[in-house]
């Protein structure tokens, strides 16, 4: 009897790990938004970029999802930051524009931010590069959702040095969670130390859920560049800054690869809005387009949109439905389980574009 009730009891707890292993959740999935400023549609070697080459968008688009015609909720700044942030039109939520030093108002504490929505499910969530959605400490990104923040409140144009309104700007701050840290820092650190700050985010994170969004300050005026990318394309100093802005998406495919969260994370780069045609060869292309920036012909705000994640987004594929930023939001939620906004959002989730199903629109 003794022998009976000694197996018995092995099988049971043999039974009840196998209970625990089927049980056991899958990880959550990470996600990093790249939003770039002022990238235009044409920067990118398969839209036709000319002196400099892109490997990394390119691998992009082999690896994942290219979205033909995609649209930044609005063709300035600030606004279209609302719209990526929210999920909602920016106009709707009190943006038209581009703030500056002497706004007083920022994003509205009544709206949900991905990062919010995110913080709720235990993510760790980080935010580098340029904000523009309030300089003042109410409004800056440990406010609406984000663990870390280092960067700038708002353009990188928007310094003393500007062409245009000299001296109207004070010197442009560098901002660590809500403390300025320094004083008109040296702009041609700004890609590498935003890029190093997201590969160091994702190694500590590695082992728990996290979102990351990455606002590039580049390739926004003033231009700047580190040295390993200066003189480096034919297209002078637009291309170099291009250049190194691809290498950053090299260096985060390649955190990602080395931890083992190829397959655990939605990667999106795109743009924030069209190329600021007013500074000639300090601008990008629209591939084409009409417009630019602050205009809404299809060069304001048709801009390039990539989005991978390793064994879920069919590769090579390019996506010709409609799809905008504010539609990220939404996305994101669905592929995290996150709980929706509750108050009024725009967006709709991509999730059937994703999975390679052009034939639902998701816009009914």
């Amino acid at each position: 009897m003794d022998t009976v009730m000694f197996y018995l009891s092995r099988l049971l707890i043999l039974f009840c790990g196998l209970l625990l292993i089927s049980a056991k959740k899958e990880p959550r999935t990470n996600v990093i938004v790249i939003y770039f400023d002022d990238m235009g549609n044409g920067d990118i070697a398969r839209n036709g970029a000319v002196g400099y080459e892109t490997p990394h968008f390119d691998q992009m688009a082999r690896d994942g999802m290219y979205f033909s015609q995609f649209y930044s909720p609005q063709a300035v700044c600030t606004a279209s930051r609302a719209g990526l942030m929210t999920g909602c039109y920016p106009n709707r939520i009190g943006f038209s524009g581009a703030i500056d030093h002497t706004a007083r108002i920022g994003l509205n504490p009544a709206e949900e931010t991905i990062a919010e929505l995110l913080k709720q499910e235990n993510y760790a969530t980080a935010a580098y590069g340029k904000w523009h959605l309030g300089h003042h400490a109410e409004f800056l990104p440990p406010r609406h959702g984000f663990d870390e923040f280092f960067g700038i409140p708002y353009s990188n144009d928007m310094w003393p040095n500007h062409p245009i309104n000299k001296n109207y700007y004070p010197e442009l701050p560098l901002i660590e969670n809500d403390k300025v840290v320094e004083l008109n820092p040296d702009q041609s650190r700004f890609t590498t130390e935003f890029t190093n700050r997201t590969v160091n985010f994702i190694r500590k994170n590695k082992n728990k859920p996290f979102f990351i969004y990455l606002a590039h300050p580049m390739p926004h005026v003033p231009l700047f560049v580190s040295e390993k990318f200066r003189g480096k394309s034919k297209q002078g100093l637009y291309g170099d800054v291009i250049m190194e802005l691809d290498w950053s998406v090299g260096e985060i495919r390649r955190a990602l690869k080395e931890n083992g969260l190829e397959g655990n994370t939605l990667l999106i780069v795109t743009s924030d809005n069209g190329p600021w045609l007013n500074y000639g060869n300090h601008a990008g292309s629209t591939g084409g387009l009409k417009g630019g920036k602050g205009n809404t012909w299809e060069g304001g705000q048709r801009v390039p949109c990539l989005m991978t994640w390793k064994n879920k987004i069919p590769a090579g594929r390019v996506s010709p439905n409609l799809a905008s930023a504010i539609d990220i939001l939404p996305t994101i939620v669905e592929v995290t389980g996150a709980k929706s906004p509750k108050s009024k959002i725009d967006g709709v989730s991509l999730i059937p574009l994703l999975k390679g199903d052009f034939s639902q629109e998701p816009r009914k």
